[in-house]
């Protein structure tokens, strides 16, 4: 059997989740997919094949440990980069309805072609700025679960993610060692757009390969009007 194969499925099972040869054959199509467009454009620093599985499909899922995605309906993935977390908890969890967004075109232009290769149904690619979109009728608080990974201190990227938020849904953040000290400085973020610290997850990755923070806020009212703030402004002058 392949190795990877059985390491893959032996943390997920660890996990209680069943990985299907028909998700197997999709994870690697994707990673597959992510190797070849990566000699093309940046989209990650790891291409090792075992090091995907681990720091990329696995870190993914690993939300699914701590809430329960097997209920959830709309999730939205802002700064998605190559997918992650969305597409691999896509995977999994077929049920989702997701939306990616990215500001840059020949991201969403590669998440595009990975869900239709896939063919995974229900997912919408959207090119744009999460302050400009996160103003739209269509996707303002809206959404049961947001996530974002690696993109931003924890205060700019409350900014860029609960206005997604549904009154009543949550914000997963998912971060590495340096979680706790972004934690220490959101308060004011959290109090000004709605948002209350339900929990925070500690779990190390598989082969030691690094610790995570996932940081679990609830969405406890409609985003305020001047939120969020033009593009730029978020990353410039943090709610402090």
């Amino acid at each position: 059997m392949d190795r990877v194969k059985e390491r893959f499925a032996g943390w997920l099972n660890d996990a209680h989740l069943t990985l299907t040869e028909g998700q197997w054959q999709q994870f690697e199509q994707y990673y597959q997919l992510l190797t070849e467009w990566n000699e093309r454009m940046n989209l990650t620093a790891i291409t090792e094949r075992e090091q995907v599985y681990t720091k990329h499909f696995y870190d993914s899922i690993s939300l699914s440990f701590f809430f329960p995605m097997n209920e959830t309906g709309c999730v939205a993935d802002i700064g998605s980069g190559a997918g992650f977390p969305s597409l691999p908890l896509k995977i999994m969890f077929p049920q989702l309805r997701v939306t990616i967004i990215d500001s840059l075109n020949k991201r969403v232009q590669f998440l595009q072609h990975v869900v239709e290769s896939l063919g995974l149904p229900d997912v919408a690619c959207v090119h744009g700025r999460a302050e400009e979109i996160g103003r739209s009728k269509e996707h303002r608080d809206r959404y049961d679960v947001v996530t974002a990974r690696a993109v931003a201190r924890l205060n700019v990227l409350n900014e860029f993610c609960l206005p997604f938020v549904r009154p009543g849904g949550h914000f997963i953040a998912m971060k590495g060692s340096q979680g706790k000290e972004e934690l220490a400085e959101a308060g004011k973020s959290f109090q000004e757009l709605r948002g209350a610290l339900v929990s925070t997850h500690e779990m190390q990755l598989p082969e030691e390969e690094g610790q995570r923070l996932l940081i679990v806020v609830k969405k406890t009212g409609a985003t305020p009007g001047k939120y969020p703030r033009k593009p730029g402004t978020p990353l410039k002058q943090p709610i402090v």
